[in-house]
Order: structure tokens, then C-alpha cells, then sequence
């Protein structure tokens, strides 16, 4: 990795390197990460050392220095959702049971459903729509297949398993899919919004992080005892695994220069004082635009045009810098270029103002 970027030319230019959480990843940039400075060192006194060349050629450890290493958030969350969930559910009393059962049930009609065309037709017949089935090599896909069965109303889905042959969810087992889907959906939104390819930034993960733990608190009212404690367990999750990133001054700082978030999704006890009380609306977020939610002047000041708000930027505090440029009209406008028209007029003055910009153009 080191040879690439010398070749290239990057070695002086990357800032970090994002990996998996793979083990081999995290033990090579742990072993070769660059040496931090010490200040006692420095300001000691620094004398002449005798170092013995030949020994320094014929050692080879210490000469490779990869850029610091930042795990990626994408499959963090991934293993919230597939790990850390998994293994409370799976260990609760409340929902150690019900949760088996219920996706053992689920994964017979997955079965079903996928390997005969019959009972494919029969869902269609009945539902009006495919079960979509849980792949492990496609982020959200247990919980794409999960929702799906949860939004069959309950007479439809033992009318299907009954006509597939296969046992169908009860009624407390079809409360906790529907209950399970809901926690979980904030977490399959962010996820989708860190594995994006055109808008997402390292400005985002800040805000995201903060939105999701916002969100899933907010859902604690109204779930049964078999998922109330299950948004606790996450947002406890998030705190663990991306407590390098929620400390991190850099992922602060990009999240405030960020055009889009700058300082509205900020931890609560860095905001100003008048932000402090804002709530978060809480409702179902099927893509990014739903997620993230501001306030109304917040969203009012969004609504403001490119045009405005660059004319705002470039306003200046004084009128001196045109009243200079317009005195140089009479440098342009000679008595032989009285012809000038008034698009050419103004492209000679701003040259002529600008000249120490212009000096390559012919």
C-alpha cells in the first residue's frame, strides 16, 4: 500500500485510509502507523548522535508508515445490526423466544417462497407483491425481508402459510416483527445514507450518528415489553463502536463547514443556548431527506436561493471598492473606443480592475 502511494505520488496528500473492521486491517495500520510526536523530546536539548550506518541499512522494521486508519461506518453499523442486536435479542428473557420462533417462521417462507415457482404465484395471488428474501452478502436485506412480512396484515399472512404448508406466525409474534421493524428502521436509513456514493462526505457521519441515536430514543414510547429496551441497546451500541468518531474534533469540524448540517445537528450540550429545546420530529424517514430534520427557521434559511446567498457572502462592508473600480472608466472609455458596446465595456473594465489575475489571459 505504501509502494501505490509513493508511485503515485499520495504520500504527502492522504489524510487517512478507510478499511473494514477486518482484523488483518486493523493490526496492519495499528503496527505501521506513523510515530507521534513527543514534546519532551522536542524541547530537550538536542546533541550530536553517532549512528552506525551498516546496522541502520540492514534493519528493515520501522521503514513502512501507513496514514492513520478509520474503520468503516457503513459496516460498523452493519455489525450493530447483525451482531450486537442479534446477540441481546437472543439473550433476553422478554424477546429470547418470541424472536426465534418468529424468524424461523420467516425463514420457512423465504424457503418456500424462493425455491417454488408455485409458491411464488400463490404469494403474489395473495399478497399482491414477492417476498423479498434475506441474502448475508446485501446490507439491510434481513430487514427488507422482515418488514415486508410484518406489513401482511395478519388474516392475509394465515391464509398464505396455510395454503403453503407451513406454520404461520402468531399474533404476539407478528406484534414483535412489526415492533422490531420500526426500532430498526432509523438504523437501516443511516446505514443506507454512509453506503451512498454521490452525497456522502465525511461531513455526514457526525450528523448521521447523531440523527439515528436522536431518533431511535425518541421511539422508546409505545413499544411492547418485548422491544422497549431494544433502542437503549443501540444507541449504547452506536457509543461504543464510534466513540472514536463522537470525540473525534476533525469529524466535528466537518460536520460544521458542511453546507447542509453547519451547526444543527451538534450534540445538545455544544449547541447554543437557544437551540437547546429543540425536539426531533419523530416519524417514519424513508430516505435522507426525511431523516435529517431541522427547525423552521433553520429550514427557512435553507430555502434561500445559491444566487442569494452568494450575494450575501460577497456583500461588501464598504463602498470604496466600487467607487475604485468605476474610476477607472475613464482609462476604458477613450474617445476612440466610443463605439463600445455594453457587455464589451464591462469586460474591458473588470480586466483592467483585475489585472493581476489577467496577466496570462491574451
Amino acid at each position: 500500500m505504501e509502494q501505490i502511494h509513493s508511485a503515485f505520488g499520495l504520500s504527502h496528500r492522504i489524510t487517512a485510509t478507510v478499511t473494514d473492521n477486518g482484523s488483518n486491517f486493523v493490526k496492519a495500520f495499528k503496527m505501521y502507523a506513523p510515530p507521534e510526536p513527543n514534546a519532551e523530546e522536542d524541547n530537550d536539548e538536542q546533541g550530536v548522535v553517532f549512528t552506525d550506518v551498516e546496522e541502520l541499512l540492514g534493519t528493515t522494521e520501522g521503514q513502512f508508515s501507513l496514514p492513520p486508519h478509520f474503520r468503516c461506518a457503513s459496516h460498523t453499523l452493519n455489525l450493530i445490526l447483525c451482531n450486537d442486536i442479534d446477540k441481546w435479542l437472543s439473550s433476553n428473557s422478554d424477546s429470547k423466544c418470541v424472536y426465534r420462533s418468529a424468524t424461523a417462521k420467516c425463514a420457512a417462507l423465504w424457503t418456500k417462497a424462493s425455491r417454488s415457482t408455485l409458491a411464488s404465484e400463490i404469494v403474489d395471488e395473495i399478497c399482491g407483491k414477492k417476498i423479498i428474501v434475506a441474502t448475508s452478502t446485501r446490507w439491510n436485506s434481513f430487514h427488507d425481508a422482515l418488514s415486508r412480512i410484518s406489513d401482511i396484515p395478519a388474516q392475509d399472512l394465515n391464509t398464505l402459510c396455510t395454503r403453503l404448508d407451513i406454520r404461520a406466525p402468531t399474533e404476539r409474534e407478528h406484534l414483535f416483527l412489526k415492533g422490531h421493524c420500526s426500532v430498526l428502521k432509523p438504523l437501516t436509513v443511516a446505514l443506507d445514507i454512509l453506503q451512498g456514493e454521490d452525497n456522502c462526505y465525511y461531513g455526514t457521519l457526525l450528523p448521521t450518528l447523531e440523527t439515528l441515536m436522536s431518533r431511535t430514543l425518541a421511539l422508546q414510547n409505545g413499544l411492547s415489553r418485548m422491544t422497549a429496551n431494544l433502542p437503549g441497546v443501540i444507541v449504547q451500541a452506536i457509543k461504543t463502536r464510534f466513540a472514536p468518531v463522537l470525540e473525534s474534533s476533525e469529524a466535528l469540524l466537518a460536520a460544521l463547514t458542511f453546507l447542509k448540517f453547519k451547526c444543527r445537528t451538534l450534540p445538545r450540550d455544544e449547541k447554543p443556548a437557544e437551540n437547546k429545546n429543540r425536539e426531533v420530529a419523530v416519524h417514519s424517514s424513508a430516505n435522507e431527506n426525511d431523516f435529517f430534520s431541522f427547525d423552521e427557521e433553520e429550514e427557512d434559511a435553507m430555502s434561500i436561493s445559491a444566487d442569494s446567498e452568494v450575494l450575501e457572502y460577497m456583500r461588501p462592508g464598504s463602498d470604496a471598492p466600487v467607487e475604485r473600480m468605476f474610476s477607472l472608466r475613464g482609462i476604458v472609455l477613450t474617445p476612440r473606443r466610443n463605439r463600445l458596446s455594453d457587455k464589451r465595456f464591462e469586460r474591458l473594465l473588470l480586466m483592467r480592475y483585475n489585472h493581476t489575475f489577467c496577466t496570462d489571459v491574451e
